[in-house]
């Protein structure tokens, strides 16, 4: 399922588990977080003068980031893609692909958004160049990547799996 985006925005590939734990993030910060915000932000106004308040600048800082937070989940649950993760063992969206960059140790990588995230394994978007090189390949096949810098690599899958 794709929702098309209103404008030029990133699209962010999400797994259902991941596009269900971000709206209940979203739904929870603005309904409790923002009650006990203002709470905190009524308190610390009732401790007298402002100017010298830590409890009201940490309250209002707290604030900030929250409806920071809120904003940018906004953005991730306007502008998403469903990826459809099969057994396969085709790299794409939502799958934990394992390398090796010009015959180094090999790094495992989860390719999706940076909203999820698999220990042992760091995030690559679908966007970057690397995630481009790597898209739509599968195991034993070899690609060649060109970092931002310039710098020509070649990378061989290892491994494709589901998280």
């Amino acid at each position: 399922m794709r929702r098309y985006p209103v404008s030029m925005a990133k699209v962010h590939h999400l797994t259902a588990t991941a596009l269900e734990r971000l709206k209940q993030e979203h739904h929870d910060l603005t309904t409790r977080g923002r009650i006990e915000v203002a709470d905190k932000i009524e308190r610390a106004r009732e401790l007298g003068d402002l100017s010298e308040n830590g409890d009201y600048h940490a309250a209002k800082d707290e604030q900030g980031h929250m409806e920071g937070r809120i904003r940018h989940l906004e953005s991730i649950l306007e502008n998403y893609e469903l990826v459809d993760t099969d057994d396969g063992d085709l790299v794409g969206p939502g799958k934990l692909v394992t390398v090796s960059i010009d015959g180094d140790e090999p790094e495992t990588y989860y390719l999706g958004s940076h909203e999820e995230k698999y220990e042992g394994a760091a995030t690559m978007t679908p966007e970057s160049a690397l995630g481009q090189a790597l898209n739509g390949h599968r195991i034993d096949e070899t690609v060649s990547y060109t970092t931002p810098n310039g710098h020509q690599l070649s990378v061989v899958i290892i491994s494709v799996e589901l998280p």
